[in-house]
């Protein structure tokens, strides 16, 4: 076996800059890159949504930012809650030049599983300041 001297590299701290510049482009690049282009597009999201349980209800809270109240839809088909609506897109200004566009559009649908001691008759729904809150009642017996 050989053995090499190791001499250490002179270092460039400008070429040393644009190498990391370069490494840390392109792990953006590939993280993002591989995301499904549906994410990205006009016409399916899906809003973000907590469910929570006290003694007496379960609430979901569903972020709906930039919804009126008459474009979301709640219905109870079986034991499945269903929230529905549509997020419309702002008209865009020819002047402006987007670098990033995160903000979603169109239409949702979001499905939640209710347990079978829920009182599906008075489920109650609120929506303030871009939040839905929808108040699921329990049965007397699962109190």
């Amino acid at each position: 076996m050989a053995l090499i001297r190791w001499r250490p590299k002179e270092l460039d701290p400008l070429k040393e800059l644009l190498e990391f510049h370069k490494e840390v482009s392109s792990i953006f690049d590939t993280s993002f890159g591989d995301l499904p282009d549906r994410l990205f597009q006009e016409g399916t999201w899906l809003p973000n949504l907590d469910i929570s349980e006290d003694k007496n209800n379960f609430i979901v809270k569903v972020d709906l930012p930039g919804l009126k109240q008459e474009d979301i839809d709640i219905s109870v088909s079986g034991n499945i809650l269903t929230i529905k609506g549509e997020r419309k897109k702002e008209e865009e200004s020819k002047d402006k030049n987007y670098y990033r566009r995160e903000r979603f559009y169109g239409i949702f649908s979001r499905s939640i599983s209710l347990p079978n001691y829920v009182d599906t008759n008075k489920i109650e729904a609120s929506y303030k300041e871009g939040v839905l809150e929808v108040v699921i009642p329990k049965t007397e017996v699962a109190k």
